[in-house]
């Protein structure tokens, strides 16, 4: 692929990494390459560089280049969904290897570090990330890996990836940081020393409920590239060239979207924090929250995700969410569209989620429209 400009702004990147002119028909739009193989040439070679879709694909290769850009990595590997991202960094490990989690993770993440690696002789110890010493204090002989997720999924706690990376490398792990909620416009975790960043590349880098993916990038290690390489290849938990396409699509306008998303978040926060009916708001902006100094230092902006944590119980929050008209109730997140969720509900009986709390996901429409509906949902009996 053609060496690309170097660019300063994440704006100017989300446009152009990746990106080039087609140079068949001058397309200033790339073609979807759905070919599933590639003609060898005479001697047996494959001048093009692509020998089978699922080894790679020039659409794939476009979107690994621009994910690799906008986070400052060295390079990508994009995957059919989140999920699938999550499983072969588990996956590159070995038997009888150590990991530590956060106690508020994602849930799907959590039962793969533990369920599923767990039956495979994968040992995870479940810690508070935003207390250092208790993450030094569950360093053993064997950890390999601590996975951070800041803001974490659902109560928005902030880990401290510099604190947290150096305690990974003393102990000769790597340090992996789920960047989904943030997206790469508000947060770079490799430049604050970590390892490896995670994306679910459905959220806010997709952006328009659409597509499924997800996205591994790496700031600087050939061997643990070439082991998740291998793992993509011959796993076979690729993305479709359409979904890659579609993907590259959508991040050209990331930039304006996430200041949309963070602008209307800040304004239905403080609408909430007041509000009778709320009993505690978490999200990284407010400056009362535990985690605020340590958010305005590695994140650009606070995001669009918040949870609240309604008064009452279970139902009473799953009312609320239920009289909604603007939100809808859905999972996922990052869309141009507001959804709220009842987490509680959806994880069932062994959540560590709060069950009074709601999950807000802050879409594109108007805030005064969404604390309207929010206003009314709370207010109802």
């Amino acid at each position: 692929m053609p060496t690309q400009p170097s660019f300063t702004h994440i704006e100017t990147l989300a446009v152009h990494a990746g990106h080039q002119i087609d140079p068949g028909s001058g397309a200033v739009t790339a073609p979807i390459h759905l070919s599933t193989t590639f003609e060898r040439s005479a001697d047996g070679s494959y001048a093009a560089g692509y020998v089978y879709s699922r080894s790679d694909n020039p659409n794939r290769q476009a979107l690994e280049t621009c994910l690799a850009a906008l986070e400052g990595g060295a390079a990508a590997l994009a995957f059919s969904s989140g999920m699938a991202a999550t499983t072969v960094v588990f996956q590159a490990l070995a038997t009888g290897d150590h990991v530590i989690v956060p106690g508020d993770v994602y849930f799907g993440t959590g039962k793969v570090a533990q369920e599923i690696f767990g039956r495979w002789g994968l040992s995870c110890s479940v810690v508070d990330l935003t207390d250092l010493d208790a993450v030094q204090a569950a360093i053993q002989p064997n950890t390999k890996l601590i996975w951070v997720e800041t803001p974490s999924n659902p109560l928005l706690k902030i880990t401290d990836i510099a604190a947290v990376s150096e305690i990974a490398h003393a102990a000769g792990a790597i340090c992996v940081v789920d960047n989904t909620w943030p997206s790469p416009i508000c947060q770079q975790p490799l430049r604050h020393g970590a390892d490896v960043v995670m994306h679910s590349t459905t959220k806010y880098l997709g952006g328009h409920s659409d597509l499924l993916g997800g996205a591994l990038i790496l700031r600087n290690n050939p061997e643990l590239y070439a082991r998740l390489r291998t793992i993509q290849q011959w796993g076979g938990a690729v993305p479709s060239p359409f979904d890659c396409w579609l993907l590259r699509r959508s991040i050209t306008t990331l930039p304006y979207r996430i200041r949309g998303h963070c602008a209307n978040a800040q304004q239905v926060v403080d609408f909430l924090q007041t509000h009778p009916a709320v009993a505690a708001v978490h999200y990284p902006g407010l400056a009362s929250h535990p985690g605020h100094a340590v958010a305005k230092k590695q994140m650009a902006d606070f995001g669009g995700m918040l949870s609240i944590q309604v008064h009452g119980d279970a139902a009473r929050a799953a009312a609320v969410a239920g009289a909604t008209k603007i939100f809808t109730q859905a999972t996922s997140l990052g869309g141009v569209e507001s959804l709220i969720e009842h987490r509680f509900s959806v994880e069932g009986p062994t959540s560590r989620t709060p069950p009074n709390l709601l999950r807000i996901s802050i879409g594109l429409e108007h805030p005064a429209d969404l604390v309207a509906d929010l206003e009314q949902a709370l207010m109802a009996e």
